[in-house]
């Protein structure tokens, strides 16, 4: 596991996605669609039916990533995304699906 350097520009934010988001591809698209933002972090679909992510990279990425996954994959029906800063020493190199 790599630490973030001391002085960095990265965000993190935890984001929870709810509708009809388990299913329809959501978690691989989700997976695409950082790898082309450049952002780093997790996705995984949790037991009550929304999906969550853990999303890291500069602001403008992880806002352009936020305004996604208020659509999300053409089958999915997002009804509300909610989001929150996490506090982490971990700097994810790379975006995946777990």
């Amino acid at each position: 596991m790599k630490s973030l350097p001391e002085h960095h520009d990265l965000e993190t934010l935890t984001a929870l996605v709810e509708g009809r988001v388990q299913g329809v591809g959501f978690r691989a698209a989700t997976v695409r669609q950082a790898h082309q933002l450049k952002l780093g972090g997790w996705v995984r679909n949790l037991p009550d039916g929304r999906v969550e992510a853990l999303i890291q990279g500069d602001h403008a990425a992880v806002d352009r990533m936020l305004s996604w996954l208020l659509q999300g994959p053409p089958a999915a029906r997002v009804t509300q995304v909610t989001h929150t800063e996490t506090r982490t020493e971990r700097y994810y190199e790379r975006f995946e699906q777990i």
